[in-house]
C-alpha cells in the first residue's frame, strides 16, 4: 500500500523561500507522475507543479519562474523549491502520486 509523507512547510515572510519534500513508500516511484497540489479553505485544489515519470515538468501559471519541482528516483523523493513566496501562496500543500496516492499535507503560510 503506497504512502506519501510531506515535510518542510512553515511560516515564511513574503519574498522568502521554502523547500517542501515528499517521500514515497510502498510504490514503484519511478513509474509515477508526481504532483504538488495546494488548497485553501473554500477554494478548489489546484495542481501547482507536475514532474512526469520521464522528467518533464509543468507548472501552474501563477508559480512559473518561482517554483521548481524535482525528483530523486533513487531516494523515492520529490521536492518543491519555492522562491519569492507571496501571501497568496498560503495553503496546505499536498504531494500526489498519479491519481492514486496522496499525503496528509503540509501547511505553508506566507505572512509578515
Amino acid at each position: 500500500q503506497g504512502q506519501l509523507v510531506e515535510s518542510g512547510g512553515g511560516l515564511v515572510q513574503p519574498g522568502g523561500s521554502l523547500t517542501l519534500s515528499c517521500e514515497a513508500f510502498g510504490l514503484q516511484f519511478n513509474l509515477y507522475d508526481m504532483r504538488w497540489e495546494r488548497q485553501t479553505p473554500g477554494k478548489q485544489r489546484d495542481t501547482v507543479a507536475t514532474i512526469f515519470h520521464d522528467g518533464r515538468t509543468s507548472y501552474l501559471y501563477d508559480v512559473k519562474g518561482r517554483f521548481t519541482i524535482s525528483r530523486d528516483n533513487a531516494k523515492n523523493m520529490v521536492y518543491l523549491q519555492m522562491n519569492n513566496l507571496k501571501p497568496e501562496d498560503t495553503a496546505v500543500y499536498y504531494c500526489k502520486a498519479g491519481a492514486t496516492f496522496w499525503g496528509q499535507g503540509t501547511q505553508v503560510t506566507v505572512s509578515s
